[in-house]
């Protein structure tokens, strides 16, 4: 039998009811910016300020994101099915993908265009300025209770896994938290610029700097945009279960008695607290085929119980001497998964999500 492997206790498993949490966030926001959106366009027209018209087009593609949001929380939720046979969870990662188009399409590109029109055409200043200031304070006590919502759930979510605030929401399972933290923040960041275009429009006469506002809450955008974008594009491809629940899995496997090693570990997110997992263990010698299934079958059954993320689970006896499957392993992990600390691969596997790069598991 293989050593055992000391690792740090696997993350806890959400037990929560699926999406619910996840819901109300997003209805949350989506009602801040359907009311504050109506807002910052009243005054837009009223005073002819291009960045509150850039933030209204902003609270417009951010409300449009959120009901593409509230679709990705529905569809994911569908059982699997005979065309579908692990489920629809990556529905959440795609129409992620789409929200993050549409605040580069609806927000950033409608922001930039008002901010060169603003800047080319030019505005008088007038006396109705003033409207914007309240307008802007009440956006940002709306924006801030749904930031505080959104961002109490990935507090949650990363309590649970053992992960910095920072780290989840840089790297998350569930890009609809990652979309509403970005979205609120880009939007009380923007309203920050909004009131300094407008003050300084007010001050000088000069609508450059309402121009300028709105160009710089464009390039907010596009950048929010493309942070959550990188993010669906990783789960959409296929990214691995959390390192910690990997090596977690590996030991509890490499302990019973049955099996001499642990010879592959391959894991892959299909959604939101769902994990396929396909291991390749080489058993003790004596051990007949009968018991060899009836091991693999108890194998599924304790791993299921320990790690109810676990939704789909392939176990394949191999010989852990055959050369072409080690050097497999080998390319693809550069060490035996299990063998790194814990602590060494979570480090990794944050270093590696800052950068885009490889699974940590691949380094």
């Amino acid at each position: 039998m293989a050593a055992d492997t000391a690792t740090e206790p696997a993350p806890a498993p959400d037990r929560s009811e699926p999406g619910g949490e996840s819901t109300v966030t997003v209805l949350l926001a989506l009602g801040a910016n359907v009311g504050v959106g109506l807002l910052k366009l009243a005054a837009g027209l009223i005073t002819g300020s291009g960045a509150l018209l850039s933030e209204a087009a902003h609270s417009a593609g951010d409300s449009s994101t959120e009901l593409l949001l509230l679709t990705a929380l529905k569809r994911s939720e569908r059982p699997a099915d005979r065309v579908h046979p692990f489920g629809y969870g990556k529905e959440r990662y795609f129409w992620s993908l789409l929200a993050a188009v549409t605040i580069l399409v609806s927000g950033a590109a409608f922001s930039i265009y008002e901010g060169l029109h603003t800047i080319l055409a030019g505005r008088e200043s007038d006396s109705s300025l003033w409207i914007n200031y309240p307008v802007l304070a009440l956006a940002a006590v709306l924006e801030g209770s749904s930031f505080r919502q959104a961002f109490k759930q990935a507090e949650g979510a990363a309590r649970r896994r053992r992960r910095s605030v920072r780290s989840y929401i840089r790297d998350p399972e569930d890009p609809t938290v990652k979309s509403v933290v970005l979205e609120d923040s880009a939007a009380l960041v923007g309203l920050v610029l909004a009131a300094l275009g407008v003050l300084g429009h007010q001050l000088t006469g000069d609508s450059v700097f309402d121009g300028a506002a709105s160009l710089a809450i464009g390039v907010l955008l596009i950048f929010a945009a493309f942070a959550l974008a990188q993010t669906c594009k990783g789960l959409l491809i296929g990214k691995q279960a959390d390192l910690r629940t990997v090596q977690a899995v590996t030991a509890s496997l490499e302990r019973k008695p049955e099996i001499l090693d642990v010879v592959d570990v391959q894991t892959m997110l299909i959604g939101v607290e769902r994990i396929l997992l396909c291991v390749r263990v080489d058993f003790e010698e004596g051990y007949s085929a009968d018991e060899v299934e009836r091991a693999c079958v108890r194998f599924d059954h304790e791993l299921r119980a320990e790690y109810p993320a676990l939704a789909e689970i392939f176990i394949q006896p191999v010989p852990r001497s055959d050369a072409v499957l080690r050097e497999r392993v080998l390319n693809r992990y550069g060490r035996v998964l299990a063998d790194e600390p814990a602590s060494e691969a979570a480090a990794r596997a944050e270093s590696a999500a800052a950068t885009d790069g490889p699974s940590p598991a691949t380094q």
